[in-house]
């Protein structure tokens, strides 16, 4: 049991104690009973020193822990609450610890299509209002960005649970690319968000390669309880290592690109990495800079650097300069007259 957790258990147990008004405590008492509490979770003797309660009574007194226990001896070597209705269990709410609680409270309830959190819903229907009643209403201070409207959101917990279960699914599909809507079986490893969309990422067959499927372009889900699922650890971070992304091309291997940017860009890109391999090659009088990168390009990376429009240059591999020459070239064209 952690050091943190058997302080918790011995000032709960000091507590209990100074509560009980019927009984005078001395020292060796209150040791005695955390003793025994102690006892009762670990399941062993846990000798407790004089000093270590002189401490605790020490710190529940203070504004460290929170609670300003209004604990005093009398008689010289009894302790007890100087207010009678006192408990460290009873303690008001701060005006820091509301601001605390309102943020996180904001925060849990972006996750609220994860049945993972319903546990948790009537907790924080409690909090919500009990912060309510402790102060005047507000309003968060921390949005998290994130597509109420997006489609397929109602299917997260229904996959979540299946990779949980490892359940085989049936998924009817209609890509972007696709006229019609395909039907197969799939196999579950993780969920991924990117830029505030969802992917179901796995197999549909054990010889296929790993694949992604994205929630909005999912129509129906159903199970396939025959079928094993295809048993396989899974290593996401090893998967995704070196792309910006959810796209994996399978078969390529990633290389270094080198990327000019221009001063107004450059602390963005600095403060923010474009991805974990980027390095700091240059920095030049003008304040831009060059960076490398080491990962695969992908879709993604590419709708990315084309955001930056001309704040950036793509120095190398010239297969990808290449491209993103044409592809601006091609946008260029469509404001020609």
């Amino acid at each position: 049991m952690s050091q943190n957790k058997n302080a918790l258990i011995r000032y709960k147990t000091i507590d209990k104690c100074l509560q009980n008004k019927y009984r005078q405590w001395t020292l060796e008492d209150l040791i005695e009973c955390c003793s025994e509490a102690l006892f009762e979770y670990e399941g062993r003797e846990n000798p407790i020193s004089k000093r270590t309660i002189q401490m605790d009574i020490q710190l529940m007194r203070s504004e460290k822990l929170g609670y300003n226990a209004p604990i005093i001896v009398y008689d010289k070597k009894y302790y007890k609450y100087e207010d009678e209705d006192f408990t460290i269990t009873d303690i008001p709410l701060t005006e820091t610890d509301m601001n605390v609680l309102t943020e996180t409270v904001s925060m849990l309830k972006q996750f609220k299509d994860f049945s993972l959190f319903n546990d948790v819903s009537d907790i924080l229907q409690r909090l919500e209002d009990k912060i309510y009643a402790e102060k005047s209403h507000t309003k968060p201070v921390i949005y998290l960005d994130k597509n109420e409207k997006l489609k397929g959101l109602h299917f997260l917990d229904e996959i979540y649970q299946a990779i949980i279960k490892k359940v085989v699914l049936v998924i009817t599909y209609k890509s972007f690319k696709s006229r019609d809507e395909n039907t197969f079986h799939f196999h579950p490893f993780i969920l991924k968000e990117f830029n505030n969309r969802w992917f179901l990422v796995g197999r549909k067959k054990g010889s296929q390669p790993i694949a992604n499927l994205a929630l909005d372009r999912i129509i129906r889900i159903d199970y396939d309880f025959n079928l094993p699922y295809i048993e396989e650890e899974f290593d996401a971070d090893l998967f995704y290592k070196n792309v910006i992304g959810v796209t994996v091309n399978t078969g390529s291997r990633p290389g270094r690109v080198e990327l000019w940017i221009d001063a107004v860009n450059a602390p963005y890109v600095l403060t923010k990495p474009l991805h974990h391999s980027q390095r700091l090659i240059k920095e030049n009088e003008d304040k831009s800079i060059v960076i490398h990168l080491f990962l695969t390009p992908n879709y993604e990376m590419e709708r990315i650097l084309l955001g930056f429009g001309n704040g950036i240059e793509v120095l190398r591999p010239e297969n990808l300069r290449k491209r993103m020459k044409n592809i601006l070239e091609s946008a260029i064209s469509r404001y020609q007259p």
